[in-house]
């Protein structure tokens, strides 16, 4: 039952239309840096409160980021709410991240009143020209009466095509504006009573032409060794099963997209591993091999394509994505246009093509080399780092804490060096458990972290931040002890910015290092003045206990590891 509603004796207002038209479509978390600009909405969050539970953050690049791991986890668009002008200006960092790893964000920013417009008036900020380049629109209700229609627009365009951000500018009047009781969504019935289902919107693209289909099947059959790369819309459809059935009926390798290893079980018999800064040799020897590429959901940036010199150019190229104009960029990207492009939803595509290959028999050679590759992926993942220079083996650290937290664990993962432990020793078996992001963002690990337990209680959630990375964002233990979110965080902390140094020794020489250096806190002692509990961990050997003990405490718990800055890559020495 809603709580005391001022609509009953007053007419609602454009704040009020804003939140009853998220409950409509589904909408139950929000997460939030509050401010005066948008003082109508934080009001009927009030009011909504038993529909829309509210996280406040300490900052909004935590509320952006927070948001964006949450829409991840629940296919729906994050909301994220900030001030005008400075809030706004912190959360870009969020936008950005939704941008490049293809999430639905709508950011609510507050904006001056409609008559001081264009006048600079306090904080005021032309949100067109500071956000146009990195989001899908934005959008600005003119009027209370406005503000229903401009919220549902809002939610359907992030969630449609390739899902994104949107801007939706929550002018002061107008959001405190009268609006008509009648004209708002009736959320009396449940969600989505009088709102649509977004999740129809993924399903929009429908099923790839049936000529297209075929000729696609068809190449894909004649190949010798095929691979496919999924990517951020076959995770965000849902396509790990679809993915699982093509690589059966076809023999074909499984790759995934960079910061996308969850779309594909580790121990799966066709997985090639995950595109990410670090190749194997396995995966070299796969794609210098492989005859034809299909692409499944994925926009193949930069780093999965490295530097788009995939697919190379005697391979057969299969593009199945939802959005034409995305298929588009990427062919402009490589400067090559695919051979078949399949515009369709990425787990109906994928099941087009496995139904045509049903009766398909994959010849033994595909399926001896598809064994071969996968066998080196595996040898790879497995192998320890050597020399290990300091008192701290960062492959064990990521190998017992993957042990002793467990499959089902969702795994948020900052930028830095020390990711590649991560991303190369922590084995992803299940789908919605990787909360990495393709923008490479410092300080999105601990409120992705947030986010993901926002999205899904019932489950442990693991955070590794670098202490660069960290200390942009690490504020927000604080909101974690204050909502009684049972995050762990595990601070990889070897007092230096370590990606830029590997640049400078790679790229200037040895010793060269400058502007890096980083003073070493207490962390563990940072984490109790927080109200978490906080662990120290100097020597590989002690790591288990600590993080078994940070695992069994009841709240927001941090294992501050110390490592040597000489064991800085998961690939080697420098």
């Amino acid at each position: 039952m809603t709580g005391p509603d001022a609509s009953a004796t007053t007419p609602p207002s454009g704040g009020e239309a804003i939140i009853r038209t998220l409950i409509a479509h589904g909408i139950d978390t929000a997460f939030c840096v509050p401010g005066e600009s948008y003082l109508a909405v934080l009001e009927a969050l009030r009011i909504h409160a038993d529909r829309i539970r509210l996280l406040v953050h300490r900052h909004e690049t935590g509320a952006a980021c927070a948001a964006e791991a949450w829409a991840r986890a629940r296919r729906l668009p994050g909301i994220a709410m900030v001030t005008r002008g400075p809030g706004a200006s912190n959360a870009a960092h969020g936008v950005h991240v939704a941008a490049q790893d293809s999430t639905p964000l709508v950011l609510m920013v507050g904006q001056v009143a409609t008559r001081e417009h264009g006048l600079e008036a306090f904080q005021e900020v032309d949100y067109g020209a500071m956000f146009g380049h990195a989001v899908k629109a934005v959008i600005e209700p003119r009027t209370a009466a406005d503000c229903a229609g401009a919220t549902a627009r809002a939610l359907r365009i992030a969630m449609a095509g390739r899902p994104g951000p949107v801007i939706l500018v929550l002018p002061e009047d107008v959001t405190e504006g009268e609006t008509a009781a009648d004209a708002l969504p009736d959320i009396a019935g449940g969600v989505r009573a009088n709102g649509p289902d977004l999740g129809r919107l993924r399903a929009a693209a429908g099923l790839p032409g049936a000529a297209q289909t075929i000729a696609a099947a068809e190449a894909l059959a004649a190949a010798a060794r095929p691979i496919v790369i999924a990517g951020e819309i076959a995770a965000f459809d849902r396509a790990h099963a679809a993915l699982d059935r093509l690589a059966r009926v076809s023999g074909c390798g499984l790759a995934t997209a960079f910061r996308r290893q969850d779309l594909v079980p580790a121990d799966h018999p066709a997985w090639f591993g995950h595109l990410g800064l670090g190749r194997s040799p396995a995966q070299k020897r796969a794609f210098a091999e492989a005859d034809l590429i299909l692409v499944a959901g994925s926009r193949l940036d930069d780093v999965t394509s490295e530097g788009w010199t995939l697919p190379a150019p005697h391979q057969t190229v299969i593009h199945l994505y939802p959005d034409a104009g995305e298929i588009a960029r990427a062919a402009g990207r490589s400067a090559r246009l695919p051979d078949h492009m399949l515009v369709a939803d990425v787990a109906a595509g994928l099941d087009a093509l496995a139904d045509r290959l049903a009766e398909h028999q994959p010849p033994a050679d595909r399926i001896n080399w598809r064994d071969a590759i996968h066998k080196g992926v595996a040898d790879f993942a497995a192998r320890p780092v050597t020399p290990v220079l300091g008192a701290v083996d960062m492959a064990a650290v990521v190998t017992m804490a993957a042990e002793i937290a467990g499959p089902e664990a969702a795994v948020a993962i900052d930028a830095g060096n020390f990711a590649g432990f991560v991303h190369r020793y922590w084995p992803f078996l299940r789908p919605d458990t990787q909360f990495a992001t393709q923008a490479g963002a410092m300080g999105y690990g601990l409120p992705a972290g947030l986010g993901a337990a926002m999205a899904d209680p019932d489950r442990p959630v693991v955070v590794f931040a670098g202490d660069g990375g960290f200390l942009m964002t690490g504020q927000e233990l604080a909101t974690a002890v204050l909502e009684d979110l049972p995050v762990k965080v595990v601070v990889v902390d070897n007092g230096v910015y370590g990606t830029i140094l590997m640049h400078q020794t790679r790229r200037i020489g040895r010793d060269r290092g400058h502007g890096i250096a980083l003073s070493r806190p207490d962390f563990a002692l940072l984490a109790r003045a927080y109200g978490a509990a906080g662990f120290t961990v100097e020597r590989t050997e002690d790591f288990a206990e600590a993080f078994r003990a940070a695992m069994a405490h009841d709240g927001p718990a941090l294992v501050h590891v110390k490592t040597d800055p000489r064991d800085i890559s998961a690939y080697g020495p420098l």
